[in-house]
């Protein structure tokens, strides 16, 4: 047990110094890398409280794809993030009143669990042993079961942010030639094929 507490705090204090880290670096690069030491961290929380599952499918996913997605487009991209900076201060209210709805959503979860410890046990699912059910499978049940409605109503959000980044990002360029199936198939021979009579000795 003090083994397994020593490795909690280790992994805390890296999480959230890598956390202060990926706000505080200027070099976005380095943020990036920061984040991904995060992830890391969170997985090796995760093995601890026995959620193996989580913690595989955050570095696959997380790590593997996003992170390393995020890497590599602030690498390849020409962004001027001095420019981007000079307007931090636009933005500075709406940063504001979001850190306060987190702080007094922690304040709430932090006292309640002060108050009265037992809240935590009643909402809890109960752990199934290894023998009966694996983590993976523990899981999809309560998934599937208690909290099927919160989960399609994040596949939502995530098929909504999905369209909108698309939409966004689509431009219609009028110098890129694009297929016009309805044209393709209105055609006949007269429009599709060109008879030319080329006289002898002249070129086209």
């Amino acid at each position: 047990m003090a083994l397994q507490a020593i490795f909690f705090y280790i992994f805390a204090f890296v999480a959230i110094a890598s956390a202060f880290m990926v706000i505080w670096s200027k070099n976005p690069v380095h943020s990036v890398l920061f984040l991904i030491l995060v992830f890391f961290n969170a997985a090796g929380l995760f093995l601890l409280l026995g959620a193996e599952f989580l913690a595989m499918i955050l570095l696959v996913v997380y790590v593997g794809a996003v992170a390393v997605l995020f890497l590599f487009v602030v690498m390849m991209l020409d962004i001027d993030f001095t420019e981007l900076r000079s307007g931090v201060l636009e933005y500075a209210p709406i940063g504001a009143l979001i850190g306060v709805i987190l702080a007094a959503e922690l304040i709430v979860v932090v006292g309640g669990t002060v108050i009265s410890p037992q809240v935590a046990k009643s909402i809890a699912m109960p752990i199934p042993a290894i023998t009966e059910r694996t983590n993976t499978a523990a899981l999809g049940d309560v998934l599937y079961t208690n909290y099927v409605y919160f989960f399609e109503i994040a596949a939502l959000v995530l098929l909504v942010a999905m369209i909108g980044a698309i939409v966004l990002t689509l431009r219609h360029r009028t110098y890129v030639k694009r297929q016009n199936i309805a044209d393709q198939v209105a055609r006949n021979p007269k429009t599709a094929v060109e008879v030319i009579s080329v006289k002898p000795g002249q070129g086209l």
